[in-house]
C-alpha cells in the first residue's frame, strides 16, 4: 500500500514537470522589468533623457564632483552670481573640482531610443531619430567643453569596443554641428507630416508636450550657441566654416527657424510635488547665502530694475538711512573672501541676500528652469554681427536680448516692483521705466565695436542668472567678460580653474588613449588650469 502511494506521487510528480519543470526560466523572468523581450519605449527614454540634461548633463561617477546643474546650486555659486556664507546651509565658494563627469550614461540611452523607435517605427528617419542628433550634439558639447578631446567616433559601443579613440575637440565640434544640421533637415520633413505619418510623432515629451516645432527652434538655438562658443577659433579653422554657418543661419529663417519669444525656450518646470522649486518655503535658508558681487555690480552700474526683484537692500545700508530706491543701497558679496570674513560681513548686514518674496514662497517658485532660452539667442545674435560675421542690426538683436530678460522678471513698460526684506516683510516699492532704462548712456548699445561687444557679453552674463548651467561660466572663460574675482578664498591656489580633469575611469580603463589626448592637448600634464583648443 505504501508502495502505490509513492507510485501515485511519483506520477503526479512527474505530470507536474512535464506541465511546468521546463519553464523555470521563463519564471525567472520579471515581467515588469525591461529586457530583450521587453525593451524600454522610445517615449520612456525621452523623458530619461531629458530629465538627465536638465539635471546635470553629465552622470557623476562618484569622484567626479559633478552637480545639480539647476538654480541655486553649486554651479551657480561658482558663476559667481550667488555667494554662500554659512558652510552647512550655503555650501562652499571654493573651486574645488577634480575629476569631470561623463555623458556617456545618457548617450546609451540615446542609442537606444533610436534603436527602439526603428524596431517599432519601421523607419529609420522618424522623429526620435531626429531628437537623438540633437541630444549627441548636446551631449557631446557638454562634456568637450569640460576637458578638450574626447571619444567619440567609438564611444557608445559598450563590450564592443572598451578602449575608444580620442577625437580632438574640433572633430567634436565639427561632427556636432553636422547632426545639428541633420537633426533641422529631418524635423523640417516630419513636422508638415504630423497626424498622418507615426514617424512624425513623438510622445513622453517633458519640455514641449510633444511639439516639434518647438524642438526644431530649440536645435537651432542651440546651433547658434555652438558657432559662438568657437569665436576663438573661426577665423584660423576656415574648414569649420564658423562665421559663413552663422550667416547661412540668419539669412534663412525659412530653412532655420528661430525662437521667437521666452514661449520657445527650452524649459523644466517645477511642481509642488517630486520636482519642486530648490529653495521652496525654508526662511531659514535665506540668511545663508548672499548675492555675489560680479552679478550686483552690472546691474547697479547699468541702474537695472532686476535689481529689485531678485534681491534685498543690504540691512545696514538701509539702517543708514538708504531707500530701496537708491541702487547703492544693494550690494554684492565677494566670493573670493574667506568664508569667516563673508559670514561676519553678512552677519553685520553689509550685503545683499535672496528675495524672498519672490524665490522662497512656494515649490513651484516664480520661473521654470531654462536650458536653452530666446533672450541667450538674441544676445549671441547680436555679438556674432557684432564680429562682423553677418549683416543686421546687433543693437535690435542686443535691445530684445535685455527685454526678453526682463520679462521673464515680470518687468515691463511701466510697472511697480515691491521689495522685501530677507524674511519677506515689505519694505517699499520701486517704479520702474523699461524704455527709460534702455536709453541710458550705459545701457544704450555704443556699435559694433569693442564697447558694443563688452555690452553684448555684460548683457549675456546677467541674462544668465540662475539657469543655462554653465553657459555663464563658458562665456566669461572665452571673452573674460566679466571680470570674474579671485583670492584666498577660491582655492589653494588663488585661481579659478580653466577645466576638469579627465574622468578617474578613462585613465583607469583607457589609459593608452587618454595618455595621448592628455599629452596633445596639455603636456603631458591633466591640469586644471591649462587652456583647451577651444578657448586659446
Amino acid at each position: 500500500m505504501m508502495f502505490r502511494k509513492y507510485k501515485i506521487a511519483a506520477v503526479l510528480l512527474s505530470g507536474l514537470c512535464l506541465g511546468s519543470c521546463q519553464n523555470f526560466d521563463s519564471l525567472e523572468v520579471n515581467p515588469n522589468v525591461a529586457g530583450e523581450d521587453k525593451p524600454v519605449p522610445s517615449d520612456y527614454l525621452l523623458g530619461r533623457i531629458s530629465y538627465e540634461i536638465y539635471n546635470g548633463g553629465g552622470v557623476t561617477d562618484g569622484i567626479s564632483g559633478n552637480v545639480f546643474e539647476g538654480p541655486w546650486g553649486q554651479i551657480m555659486r561658482w558663476n559667481q552670481y550667488t555667494v554662500s556664507n554659512d558652510s552647512y546651509y550655503g555650501g562652499q565658494n571654493t573651486y574645488n573640482w577634480t575629476n569631470t563627469a561623463s555623458t556617456y550614461a545618457i548617450l546609451k540611452n540615446v542609442i537606444k531610443m533610436e534603436e527602439q523607435a526603428q524596431k517599432t517605427l519601421g523607419q529609420e528617419k522618424n522623429a526620435y531619430a531626429a531628437l537623438g542628433k540633437f541630444f549627441r550634439a548636446y551631449l557631446f558639447v557638454w562634456y568637450t567643453q569640460r576637458v578638450g578631446d574626447i571619444p567619440m567616433t567609438e564611444a557608445g559601443l559598450g563590450l564592443d569596443n572598451l578602449t575608444p579613440v580620442f577625437n580632438t575637440q574640433k572633430e567634436v565640434y565639427a561632427q556636432s554641428l553636422k547632426w545639428l544640421d541633420e537633426a533641422n533637415t529631418e524635423l523640417a520633413i516630419l513636422i508638415p507630416q504630423r497626424g498622418i505619418s507615426t514617424a512624425a510623432a513623438i510622445s513622453g515629451d517633458i519640455y514641449f508636450n510633444n511639439d516639434l516645432t518647438k524642438w526644431q527652434k530649440v536645435v537651432n538655438a542651440f546651433k547658434m550657441r555652438v558657432l559662438i562658443s568657437l569665436s576663438k577659433r573661426a577665423t584660423d579653422n576656415a574648414d569649420l566654416a564658423v562665421k559663413e554657418k552663422f550667416a547661412e543661419m540668419l539669412s534663412n529663417p525659412a530653412k532655420y527657424p528661430l525662437m521667437s519669444g521666452n514661449e520657445d525656450n527650452m524649459s523644466f518646470r517645477f511642481n509642488a510635488n517630486y520636482n519642486q522649486y530648490p529653495l521652496g518655503p525654508a526662511s531659514y535658508y535665506n540668511n545663508r547665502t548672499n548675492i555675489g558681487a560680479p552679478y550686483m555690480d552690472l546691474l547697479t552700474k547699468f541702474k537695472d530694475p532686476r535689481v529689485f526683484v531678485v534681491a534685498t537692500p543690504a540691512p545696514a545700508l538701509l539702517t543708514a538711512g538708504k531707500t530701496v530706491a537708491d541702487f547703492s543701497v544693494y550690494k554684492g558679496s565677494n566670493p573670493a573672501q574667506v568664508l569667516p570674513d563673508l559670514s561676519a560681513a553678512s552677519t553685520a548686514g553689509a550685503y545683499s541676500f535672496i528675495s524672498y518674496a519672490r524665490y522662497y514662497k512656494d515649490f513651484v517658485g516664480p520661473e521654470a528652469y531654462t536650458i536653452v532660452g530666446y533672450p541667450e539667442l538674441c544676445l549671441n545674435i547680436a555679438e556674432g554681427i557684432n564680429r562682423g560675421w553677418a549683416q543686421g542690426s546687433a543693437a535690435l538683436y542686443y535691445t530684445k536680448g535685455i527685454t526678453a530678460s526682463l520679462k521673464n522678471y515680470g518687468v515691463e513698460g511701466q510697472t511697480t516692483v515691491t521689495v522685501g526684506d530677507v524674511a519677506g516683510v515689505t519694505l517699499g516699492t520701486v517704479d520702474v521705466n523699461v524704455a527709460g532704462f534702455l536709453a541710458q548712456p550705459e545701457v544704450a548699445y555704443k556699435g559694433n565695436n569693442a564697447d558694443g561687444l563688452k555690452q553684448i557679453l555684460e548683457q549675456k552674463y546677467i541674462a544668465f542668472f540662475q539657469n543655462s548651467g554653465w553657459e555663464a561660466f563658458y562665456n566669461q572663460r572665452r571673452t573674460g567678460v566679466p571680470a570674474l574675482l579671485e583670492g584666498t578664498g577660491t582655492n589653494a591656489t588663488g585661481k579659478i580653474p580653466r577645466r576638469w580633469l579627465y574622468p578617474a575611469d578613462q585613465k583607469n580603463f583607457n589609459s593608452e588613449n587618454a595618455a595621448k589626448a592628455i599629452q596633445s592637448q596639455y603636456a603631458g600634464q591633466d591640469n586644471l588650469y591649462a587652456d583647451m583648443w577651444l578657448v586659446k
